[in-house]
């Protein structure tokens, strides 16, 4: 084969490894892998995440910072995928352009060589028509090797016309990917006014510092009640649901048991995701029914009054058995000294950043409301304080801080009207309303990891924000 068919043919191999190149790889990279490009305007917007929350600021007559913050579990900053990929992306954008550059460089100088060559061609068919109108007067020889090199030739002249569309759509797609690159540059621009890996290192550092803050917050008074927020409705009208406060912050178990009474089957749910939907999984039998709605869960075990008794049962989780059970002297129980929806309320367990407590009446109390500290181990009780709060006139209750809050009622209307703190042994009535929106709770009890109420409202099981007044220690108070 002569030298220009060589050329030919490699220029021709050229364009087909790039045909079939550019059919596979630009759809690939202007698609996302069969995502569809969005542009500016249309662009997905990223949910926030939850954030630090700031419950309340203030300042004390020395000048000192007040304020109440709730930290967030550790997350990525949700736009860093995002903005990454879409660097990426436009790396690759370029670097194809780049290379299309360089072969429309490479085809132009060719494509000038392929024009030439069928000038050329035209030009030796037009002479070879005049040649053969007058044949006669050549010689048989010489106008035979003039055929057959025309022969040669003319499968090519369609090539030729291939070829130069295949050039025409070289420039397309180099036209295509210089606007892609331009409307990939404006997508950076707008989502990525800021680099967000430091951004990312920023809030770290942030959280960091806020972490650090909390370590200082000493406890809070109660100062505001907001919600609540409904996790899901299921179940009777009475019952408890709960998380451990001693659990580490991968551990987010709930547990559920339904109904106030005759029942003896606990409910585990691995996350409240897993709560919400159902997906329950382990259940536990306990030895002895419950009484009541006032259980806690505390440092892995389940403390709860045993049906018709005054007893205290410490049952493990993780053990399968009771580790401890002991009897609350003088405690009232079986409808004796309920709050004021009844169902065995009498006994009422329950924890905060101090320890383990329950809250009860005695008949040499006169019925009022006894506090006691217990020993999470043994359930002996450690101190005890009475209060001038009649029992039965008492909605629900439940301590922040060492201090018992009491509620006035179950029902609509009800709000924090008493409280007693066990630091300096005295009461004061307060007037902090929350809302009842599903008319009848019977289980309000406080989680000091999750700084919230949880609740059992009519069949549904939901969640009160609550706001403390905290006082940040100085260096200088340390």
């Amino acid at each position: 084969m002569s030298l220009p068919l060589l050329k030919l043919g490699a220029v021709l191999s050229t364009m087909a490894m790039i045909s079939n190149w550019m059919s596979q790889t630009l759809p690939s990279l202007v698609g996302l892998n069969t995502t569809r490009l969005s542009t500016p305007d249309t662009l997905t917007q990223i949910s926030p995440k939850e954030g630090w929350q700031v419950y309340s600021s203030a300042q004390d007559p020395d000048g000192r910072c007040i304020c109440t913050v709730v930290a967030p579990e550790q997350n990525l900053c949700s736009r860093d995928a995002k903005s990454r990929q879409l660097r990426q992306l436009l790396e690759k954008v370029q670097n194809m352009s780049q290379s299309i550059e360089v072969l429309n460089l490479r085809t132009q100088r060719d494509f000038q060589y392929v024009l030439k060559m069928e000038t050329q061609m035209k030009g030796l068919k037009a002479k070879f028509r005049q040649i053969e109108d007058d044949r006669k007067t050549l010689m048989t020889k010489h106008f035979q090797e003039l055929k057959e090199k025309m022969d040669g030739l003319l499968p090519l002249i369609p090539v030729l016309e291939q070829y130069k569309t295949d050039a025409r759509l070289i420039t397309q797609f180099k036209e295509e990917i210089r606007n892609l690159s331009a409307v990939l540059t404006g997508i950076q621009e707008e989502i990525g006014a800021y680099d967000y890996e430091e951004l990312h290192q920023r809030v770290l550092s942030l959280e960091t510092r806020l972490r650090d803050c909390m370590k200082k917050l000493t406890c809070g008074k109660l100062m505001k009640i907001t919600g609540p927020v409904t996790v899901k409705t299921s179940g009777t009208r009475f019952g408890a649901w709960m998380t451990d406060p001693l659990a580490s912050e991968k551990n987010n178990r709930v547990w559920y048991m339904d109904s106030y009474t005759n029942n003896k089957v606990v409910r585990e749910y691995k996350s409240i995701a897993d709560f919400v939907s159902g997906a329950e999984s382990r259940t536990y039998n306990l030895p002895f029914k419950w009484a009541g709605t006032n259980h806690v869960v505390y440092n892995g075990s389940l403390y709860f009054n045993k049906y018709q008794s005054n007893i205290i049962i410490k049952y493990s989780f993780d053990m399968g058995r009771v580790l401890a059970q002991r009897s609350l002297e003088y405690a009232g129980f079986h409808n004796v000294y309920p709050y004021t929806w009844g169902g065995f309320s009498d006994i009422d367990l329950m924890a905060d950043e101090i320890g383990l407590w329950a809250v009860y009446a005695t008949n040499q109390n006169a019925g009022n409301i006894v506090i006691s500290q217990l020993n999470q181990d043994t359930l002996e009780v450690m101190k005890s304080w009475s209060t001038g709060y009649p029992k039965r006139s008492a909605g629900e209750s439940f301590m922040i801080c060492g201090t018992l809050y009491v509620t006035n009622s179950h029902l609509t209307g009800a709000k924090v009207y008493y409280s007693y703190s066990t630091k300096t042994s005295t009461y004061e009535y307060t007037d902090i309303p929350f809302h009842n929106q599903y008319f009848h709770i019977s289980m309000l009890d406080y989680n000091a990891r999750d700084r919230a109420l949880y609740a059992w409202n009519n069949g549904h099981q939901v969640l009160f924000n609550v706001t403390l007044f905290h006082i940040i220690k100085t260096e200088d108070d340390t």
